[in-house]
C-alpha cells in the first residue's frame, strides 16, 4: 500500500471488487497484470480509511499521520503517532499499551484529531479517582491546552453541573458515573474513554452494566489498560462484551468453558488455546511494550533482609501454629487463606489488625534501620509503598523525626490534595519522599523524580505490584530504577517471588497458605 500525492491510497489487489463496491471514493487505476493483480486508487480521508479497515485490509495508515498538527509541549514518539492512528480508525477497539508508554496523550491527539474534522464532539473519560487531576488533566494541558476540560467530582449537583457545561472532555470516576448516569446519557458524547479498563472485566457488576447502557451503536469506545485479562483469561469477557461482543460466546459460562479446565471441584486452570482465544477475543486491540518503543532504564530488584524482633518471632510462631490446629479441623478456603496470609504479612511489617478491629503494634526499629539505609545510600527521591494504614502512619512519624520531608498518600487524601503532592513532588525539591498505600496510586501517577521504590511490605496482587512499579519506570525516568523488597519472614519471601515471577496469588492463595505453614 502506496500514499499518493497525500490524498490517495494505492492498494494492489486480486480482488478489486472488494473495495469498489464498498468504498465510494474509490476507482480501478489499473486493469490486471500478468498476475491477475489489480491496483485501485481510494481517497485518503478517515471514513475511507475506516472502511477499509472494517472490510479487513491490513495495515491501513490514518490520515492523523500526516494532517495533523501534533498539538502540545511534547513531540510524539513513533508508537504514540501510531497508537493515535490505530484509535482513529476503530469505534470501538482496546489499547493495552503497557504502563509509562504514555496511552494517554496518544487518545488525546487522537480524539482532538477527530474533533476537528467533526466527528466526535465530546469525550468523556472514566478513570480511577486518584489519576483524574494528576494524569488526565495534567495531559490535556500539555498535549490538548486549546481544548475545554473539566473534573466531574464531588455533590450530585455539583458533578450535574460539569456534565451539563460546555466542556468538551469530563473526567470523571468510575464510581462517580453512576450518580449522574441519566446526565451522561443526554450530554451529547460520543467518545467515551476508559482508562484501566480492568474495572470493568465482571460483567455481573453495577458498574459493568451502567457502562454498557451509556454505549450506544454510535458511540465510540476505548478501552485502556496495560494489564489485561491480568488475573485469568475469563477477566477478558467483560471487555470484548462492550468493546465487540460477536469475538465473545453470549455467555460468561460457555466462555469460561473455553478458556478454563477444571481440575477439582473448586479449582480450574487456563487451557492450553486460551492465550489465542483470549487475543482473538479483545480485538480489535493495539499493544506495545516499554521495551519496543522506549529506551528505559533498567528495572534492578533487590531483597533487604529485615530481622523480626523477637517478639514479633513469638507472635508469628504462635500465628501459625495456630493455623495449623485450624486447618486441621476445617477445609481450607480462599477466603480463609487470604485472610491467614494477611494477618502474617501485618504482623511482619509491625501492625497487626485483631479481628475485632483492634491495633496491636509491634517493634518495627530493625525495618526503620533498614530503611534509614535506604535512604541514605540514595541520591534522589524515593517512593514507599505500605499496604496497611497504621504502618504508614509508623513510617511517616519516622520520617517526620528524621528530618526527611515527606507526604501520604493513601485513601483519606482528596483526588485534588493528591494531585498537589505529586505535582510538588515532581516540580519541587520537597517532598523527598512519598509514603503511599499501593491502592491509592497504583494507576497512571507519573513519579519519576524517584529512581527507588521499597516496599515496607509485600502487596497481594501481581497487578497492582507492576503498576506501582511503574510510577517511577516511565517515560521521562533517566536513571535506573531499584526496587527494593523489605522482608523478615517466610510468608513475605514467597509473596514477593510470586509477585517477581507474576504468578497470580489470589488463585494460588490456599498453595502458599500451606507452603507457609
Amino acid at each position: 500500500m502506496d500514499i499518493v500525492e497525500n490524498k490517495a491510497l494505492l492498494l494492489r489487489l486480486r480482488n478489486p471488487a472488494l473495495i469498489l463496491d464498498q468504498v465510494s471514493k474509490s476507482k480501478l487505476h489499473k486493469k490486471p497484470n500478468n498476475k491477475g493483480i489489480s491496483e485501485v486508487l481510494v481517497y485518503w480521508g478517515i471514513k475511507e480509511s475506516q472502511q477499509l479497515t472494517e472490510i479487513g485490509v491490513q495495515n491501513v495508515p490514518s490520515p492523523i499521520k500526516t494532517n495533523y498538527k501534533w498539538s502540545g509541549k511534547f513531540k510524539p514518539f513513533d508508537h504514540q503517532i501510531e497508537t493515535s492512528s490505530f484509535l482513529t480508525l476503530h469505534k470501538k477497539a482496546c489499547c493495552f499499551n503497557e504502563q509509562g508508554t504514555g496511552k494517554t496523550a496518544s487518545v488525546i491527539w487522537a480524539a482532538d484529531y477527530l474533533m476537528k474534522l467533526g466527528l466526535v464532539n465530546r469525550v468523556l473519560v472514566i478513570c480511577p479517582l486518584s489519576i483524574m487531576q494528576s494524569a488526565w488533566m495534567e495531559d490535556l494541558f500539555s498535549c490538548a491546552m486549546h481544548r475545554t476540560a473539566a473534573v466531574c467530582h464531588g455533590r450530585r449537583n455539583k458533578r450535574v453541573d460539569v456534565i451539563e457545561s460546555e466542556a468538551e472532555f469530563v473526567i470523571i470516576n468510575y464510581d462517580g458515573v453512576e450518580i449522574v448516569k441519566d446526565e451522561i446519557k443526554d450530554g451529547g458524547f460520543d467518545l467515551i474513554v476508559v482508562d484501566e479498563a480492568n474495572a470493568y472485566k465482571n460483567v455481573s457488576t453495577k458498574r459493568w452494566k451502567i457502562l454498557r447502557s451509556l454505549v450506544k451503536d454510535s458511540t465510540r469506545l476505548w478501552m485502556l489498560t496495560g494489564t489485561p485479562a491480568s488475573q485469568s483469561p475469563v477477566d477478558a469477557y467483560g471487555l470484548a462484551r462492550l468493546v465487540n461482543p460477536v469475538n465473545v460466546p453470549r455467555f460468561l459460562g460457555r466462555w469460561r468453558e473455553m478458556v478454563m479446565r477444571k481440575v477439582t471441584q473448586f479449582k480450574y486452570v487456563p487451557r492450553i488455546e486460551a492465550k489465542g482465544l483470549v487475543y482473538k477475543a479483545l480485538q480489535p486491540a493495539i499493544r506495545y511494550t516499554k521495551e519496543e518503543c522506549l529506551d528505559l532504564p533498567d528495572i534492578t530488584y533487590v531483597t533487604r533482609d529485615v530481622a523480626l524482633t523477637a517478639q514479633q518471632n513469638k507472635y508469628y510462631k504462635l500465628m501459625k501454629q495456630r493455623l495449623i490446629v485450624n486447618a486441621a479441623g476445617e477445609d481450607i478456603t480462599m477466603v480463609n487463606a487470604a485472610a491467614a496470609m494477611n494477618k502474617l504479612l501485618q504482623l511482619s511489617g509491625g501492625t497487626v489488625y485483631s479481628d475485632e478491629g483492634e491495633i496491636i503494634t509491634f517493634d518495627a526499629s530493625p525495618r526503620i534501620k533498614v530503611l534509614d539505609e535506604i535512604i541514605e545510600e540514595s541520591s534522589h527521591k524515593l517512593i514507599i509503598f505500605v499496604p496497611y494504614r497504621h504502618a504508614i502512619l509508623t513510617v511517616s512519624e519516622h520520617l517526620k523525626k528524621s528530618g526527611i520531608t515527606s507526604e501520604i498518600i493513601n485513601g483519606a487524601v482528596s483526588a485534588s490534595k493528591r494531585a498537589d503532592i505529586f505535582k510538588r513532588f515532581q516540580e519541587k525539591e520537597d517532598p523527598e519522599v512519598l509514603v503511599i498505600q499501593p491502592q491509592a496510586a497504583s494507576h497512571g501517577v507519573t513519579l519519576h523524580r524517584a529512581d527507588t521504590v521499597v516496599y515496607w511490605s509485600p502487596v497481594m496482587s501481581v497487578e497492582t505490584y507492576l503498576q506501582c512499579n511503574a510510577r517511577a519506570h516511565r517515560a521521562g525516568q533517566r536513571n535506573p530504577v531499584t526496587i527494593i523488597h523489605l522482608q523478615g519472614s517466610e510468608v513475605e519471601r514467597r509473596v514477593y517471588k510470586m509477585l517477581q515471577d507474576k504468578i497470580d496469588i489470589h488463585s494460588n492463595i490456599v498453595n502458599l497458605y500451606k507452603d507457609v505453614l
